[in-house]
């Protein structure tokens, strides 16, 4: 499952001791994977200055959930064609969402734990806002990028009077660097080709015989080669469509064929680039996780964290029953409201995350759904 449930009770002998008798009960019955989760201890300052943060956690909260969602969306927007390796490629710091929240280590570098808690909930809110920066950037390149490669693959897929031809032809098909002959390209209508062969020598003077080749083909038609002297080029034309024969405007440029061949190429590789990796913002929950813990209990700082990811969703309601069981000292009205959902909790919540003797925070790394 990708559902994880981050619980905390305060640090004291009696809910350590709960805390082990949660992981005995949970592990024997196959419950859940439990791990420690930790959460360093901050600069907390008064629990005012903590209530002053609520609405400003909560609104993060829901701005950073809404911003991975977006990231993983967009991955799956730019895997269009590889969506079976979607989720291997939402990345945290390199690793799969799974191992980055059960191995979650805290950042200090960029949220250094001495500074006031306000302070690092501001360094949060603009790593959030660079964030979003940088995914409509790359939004917007990869738009863009799509865009142009749609339209270079466009070129080869319609008719022989539209579509490129640089991946059709070859050298060798053309006379070139002649001062006096010229190779042009001609359509012919499939039901045409015998009355072309009969007859493209003699449209106009100058054609060198048995200089006509057919290169390719489609649904209606044909691409045929045809040499003769540039003197009678225009006359060659006009004889052509008088047997509705056309000819295709193209001059074989070496150079300008290889750009387009090297175009297509670069375009594909730089698809396959904007790939990479899920930036790791996924610590949206632990700072509001935090900051609900200190609210209930209290200072000074003391509680201790636990990451559990339930093993399936039939177990879940169980889960709920044990911890409930184990927790039920912390809060009797709310264990109370567990089993009986018309029992109104007053007091603390964050967001829309439920109300139980424990500090409960949900995470779903169900990005896709």
């Amino acid at each position: 499952m990708s559902e994880f449930w981050l619980i905390s009770a305060p640090g004291d002998k009696e809910n350590l001791q709960a805390l082990e008798r949660m992981n005995t009960v949970t592990s024997k019955s196959n419950l859940s994977y439990n791990t420690k989760f930790s959460i360093p201890d901050f600069k907390v300052g008064t629990l005012d200055s903590l209530v002053g943060l609520s609405d400003e956690l909560g609104k993060l909260d829901t701005f950073a959930e809404s911003l991975i969602k977006r990231m993983a969306q967009s991955v799956v927007e730019v895997m269009e064609d590889s969506k079976g390796k979607v989720p291997e490629n939402l990345l945290a710091n390199g690793v799969d969402l799974t191992s980055f929240v059960t191995h979650f280590e805290w950042d200090m570098a960029k949220y250094p734990a001495k500074q006031p808690l306000v302070c690092v909930v501001d360094t949060l809110a603009k790593q959030l806002a660079q964030i979003e920066t940088d995914l409509k950037s790359r939004t917007a390149a990869y738009n863009t990028l799509k865009t142009n490669l749609e339209n270079l693959e466009k070129q080869s897929m319609g008719n022989l009077f539209t579509r490129t031809l640089s991946d059709i032809v070859s050298k060798e098909d053309f006379v070139l660097d002649s001062e006096y002959l010229v190779t042009l390209l001609v359509i012919v209508p499939k039901p045409s080709y015998a009355q072309w062969q009969k007859t493209y020598e003699s449209l106009s003077d100058m054609v060198v015989p048995r200089s006509t080749k057919l290169i390719a083909e489609d649904n209606e038609g044909g691409l045929f080669t045809v040499t003769l002297f540039r003197k009678v080029i225009d006359d060659f034309k006009t004889k052509a469509k008088e047997n509705k024969f056309t000819v295709r405007e193209f001059y074989y440029d070496e150079k300008e064929i290889k750009r387009e061949r090297e175009e297509l190429s670069r375009l594909l590789s730089d698809k396959k680039q904007q790939y990479g990796c899920f930036p790791p913002v996924s610590i949206w929950g632990n700072l509001s996780a935090h900051f609900v813990c200190l609210g209930r209990y209290g200072l000074p700082v003391n509680f201790q964290a636990v990451l559990l990811q339930p093993h399936k969703k039939s177990s879940t309601k169980r889960l709920r029953e044990v911890l409930n069981s184990v927790f039920r000292h912390l809060d009797q009205v709310a264990a109370a409201s567990v089993l009986d959902a018309s029992v109104d909790i007053p007091g603390l919540q964050l967001g829309n995350q439920d109300y139980f003797p424990y500090v409960y925070f949900h995470i779903d790394l169900s990005l896709l759904d």
